[in-house]
C-alpha cells in the first residue's frame, strides 16, 4: 500500500469539504445566530482544513501523483467516506441537533449518544440513505407534539440536505472534476467509484466526463428548484432543500411528515419526475441532452427500468382499490410515489404506506432491494446486475440440456466479458452473506424487533433506501434502536453506498502490504523466473 497516495486523495477531500462547510457557516449565520455559526462549523472546517493541510505537507512525496494503482484508488475511495462522515457529523453534535458538549443539561450518557446520533445522521446523509434519528426523545431542541425536524436551525438542515447532494453524484467524482490534475489516475478513482459492468465516457477525457455530469446533476436539480417553487406554491427554503435531496435520491425532508405534509398533488407529481429522472443511468440522461433519443430509449436497462417501475405501480395501485378505503386519485398518486421512492431509494413518504394490505409490503421490500439503474444515483443491487445474473443463470441451465451449445451473457446486443459477469456473481453473494449475517446481527441487537422489522432495517440500509417497513415504517424514526444498532446500520449504508467490494477490499489482508514487500516479492519471483528460463547447459558452464 502506498500510502503517501492515500494522504494525496484524503487531503484533499478534507481541503474540500471545508468550503461547503464555511458557506454553510455563513448562512446559518445570516439564517439563525451567528453564535450558533460560530459553534457548529468554525471546529469542523478548521480541523477539515488544518488535517488535510498536515496530509498534504507530510504525508505525500514529490512524485506522489504518479504513483495511484487500483488499490490506492479503491482504498481511497472506501475511506473518504467514513472520514467526510466524521466531519459532517461535527455540525450536528456541537450545534445542538442532538446532545452534544455544549448542549445544557447533558450528562456523559446524552453526549456519547449524540455522537453516535450525529455519525448515523451524517452517514444517512452523505451514503442518501435518508434515514433519520432526529426526533423528540434525541433532539434537545424538540418537545412533544412539534414538528421536530421542522424545529432545527434552518443552516443546520440545509447542511443536512447538502450532505445527500454531494454524495448523491459521489465525493470522488467532484474531486475528478476539480482536482485531477493534481491527484492524476483518474479512471482507476472512477473504477472505484462507479462499481458497475461498464463506465462510459462521454467526453475525451474523465475530467470533462465528471464536469458533464455535474453540470447536468445541477441543471436538474435548479429545474427542481425552480418547478417547486413557482408551480409547486412552496417557500424558497422547502424548495431548496427538497430539490437538494431529490435529485440524489436522498430523501430527507425539513418536516417529520415528509412531503405528505406539504399534502399536494402537485408537489407530489413534481418530485415523482424529478426522483424517476434520478433513478436512470447518467448516461442516458446526457444522451437525452444531447438528442441522441434512440440511443437512449433501446437501452436494455430503461426498458426493464420502465417496465419494473409500472408493473409495481400498476399492482399497488389495484391492492389499493380493492381495499375500498382510497378514492381512485389518492390510489393512484400515493402508489406511484411511493413506488418510485422506494424503488429509487430515495425515501421520501406520502402517506402511512404500513396501512395498506401485506401485498403491497411485499412488494416494496422487493423494490428496496433491487434499486433502479445502474450509473444512477440509487441504491440497491440495481437492475443490470439482476438483469445479467438472470442471463448467466439461463446461460448455465441452457449447457446442461445443450453442453455443445456456445451461448454468450449479451447487454445491449453486446457480449458481457466472463471478468464483470464474475464480478456481478461476487457481488450478489457478497450481498447475501453480508444480509444473512447482519440479520442475525441486528436480532441479537435488538431483542425486542420482530421478523419483518429487523429485515427490512438490513434490506433499507444496504438499499440506501431510508423508511423501512414494520416498527421502523413511514411514520417513526430510527431513534428507537439503541446505540449499538445504530452504528452497525450505518456500516451497511456505507458498504451499500460502495456497492459492497470496494468496502470489502479494504477487508483483505492484501490490501494492506507494505510496498517494500510487494517489491521484495516481486524481485524474488522475478530471480526464479530468470532461474528457472536458463539453459541448464550454460548453467554448467
Amino acid at each position: 500500500m502506498r500510502f503517501d497516495v492515500l494522504a494525496l486523495i484524503l487531503g484533499w477531500t478534507l481541503v474540500a469539504l471545508t468550503i461547503p462547510l464555511v458557506v454553510c457557516g455563513i448562512l446559518t449565520g445570516f439564517l439563525d445566530d451567528w453564535d450558533l455559526a460560530i459553534l457548529a462549523f468554525s471546529a469542523p472546517a478548521a480541523s477539515s482544513l488544518l488535517i488535510g493541510y498536515l496530509m498534504l505537507r507530510f504525508g505525500t512525496r514529490r512524485n506522489t501523483h504518479t504513483r495511484l494503482r487500483d488499490r490506492e484508488a479503491f482504498a481511497a475511495v472506501a475511506l473518504v467516506w467514513p472520514l467526510a462522515v466524521l466531519v459532517g457529523a461535527l455540525p450536528y453534535w456541537l450545534g445542538g441537533v442532538f446532545h452534544g458538549p455544549f448542549t445544557d443539561g447533558s450528562d456523559l450518557a446524552d453526549i456519547l449518544r449524540g455522537a453516535v446520533n450525529s455519525w448515523f445522521e451524517s452517514m444517512s446523509g452523505f451514503t442518501t440513505t435518508g434515514a433519520t434519528v432526529i426526533s423528540t426523545s434525541m433532539s434537545p431542541g424538540c418537545n412533544p407534539g412539534m414538528d421536530c425536524i421542522n424545529s432545527q436551525p434552518r443552516g443546520l438542515l440545509l447542511w443536512r440536505s447538502l450532505t445527500q447532494w454531494f454524495g448523491g453524484m459521489g465525493i470522488i467524482m467532484l474531486g475528478m472534476m476539480i482536482l485531477s490534475r493534481v491527484i492524476g489516475g483518474g479512471m482507476a478513482l472512477a473504477r472505484a467509484e462507479l462499481t458497475g459492468p461498464s463506465l462510459s465516457r462521454l467526453k475525451p477525457k474523465l475530467q470533462e466526463t465528471a464536469l458533464a455530469l455535474w453540470t447536468l446533476y445541477l441543471v436538474l436539480t435548479i429545474l427542481e428548484f425552480g418547478l417547486l417553487i413557482t408551480i409547486g406554491d412552496l417557500n424558497w427554503f422547502d424548495s431548496l432543500n427538497h430539490a437538494l435531496t431529490t435529485m440524489p435520491t436522498g430523501g430527507f425532508s425539513t418536516y417529520d411528515g415528509s412531503v405528505g405534509h406539504f399534502d399536494s398533488y402537485t408537489v407530489e407529481l413534481i418530485i415523482i419526475l424529478f426522483m424517476f429522472i434520478g433513478g436512470i443511468n447518467f448516461t442516458l440522461l446526457w444522451f437525452i441532452r444531447e438528442g441522441q433519443f434512440k440511443k437512449a430509449s433501446q437501452d436494455e436497462e430503461f426498458k426493464n427500468y420502465l417496465v419494473y417501475i409500472f408493473t409495481t405501480f400498476l399492482f399497488i395501485t389495484i391492492a389499493l382499490l380493492l381495499t375500498r378505503d382510497y378514492t381512485t386519485t389518492d390510489s393512484f398518486v400515493d402508489s406511484l410515489f411511493q413506488v418510485v421512492s422506494i424503488g429509487t431509494s430515495t425515501g421520501y413518504t406520502s402517506t402511512d404506506y404500513m396501512q395498506w394490505p401485506v401485498f403491497t409490503h411485499l412488494l416494496l421490500f422487493v423494490l428496496m432491494i433491487v434499486g433502479a439503474c445502474a450509473g444512477s444515483t440509487s441504491g440497491g443491487l440495481k437492475l443490470m446486475r439482476i438483469n445479467l445474473a438472470f442471463k448467466v443463470a439461463m446461460r448455465e441451465l441452457i449447457r446442461i440440456a445443450q453442453p455443445r451449445k456456445v451461448q454468450t451473457v449479451r447487454l445491449n446486443n453486446q457480449v458481457v466479458g466472463d471478468q464483470q459477469l464474475g464480478l456481478i456473481v461476487g457481488m450478489l453473494f457478497v450481498w447475501i452473506g453480508l444480509f444473512a449475517i447482519s440479520s442475525i446481527i441486528l436480532s441479537l441487537m435488538i431483542p425486542g424487533g420482530d421478523f419483518e422489522s429487523i429485515l427490512a432495517l438490513v434490506a433499507s440500509s444496504l438499499g440506501n433506501t431510508g423508511p423501512t417497513l414494520g416498527n421502523y415504517g413511514p411514520t417513526e424514526t430510527w431513534a428507537g434502536l439503541n446505540s449499538g444498532a445504530l452504528i452497525w446500520t450505518s456500516i451497511l449504508m456505507w458498504f451499500g453506498r460502495l456497492e459492497l467490494l470496494t468496502a470489502v477490499i479494504l477487508l483483505h489482508p492484501h490490501t494492506w502490504r507494505s510496498e517494500s514487500k510487494d517489491q521484495t516479492n516481486r524481485g524474488a519471483l522475478s530471480r526464479l523466473k530468470r532461474m528457472i528460463s536458463r539453459d541448464p547447459i550454460e548453467e554448467s558452464k
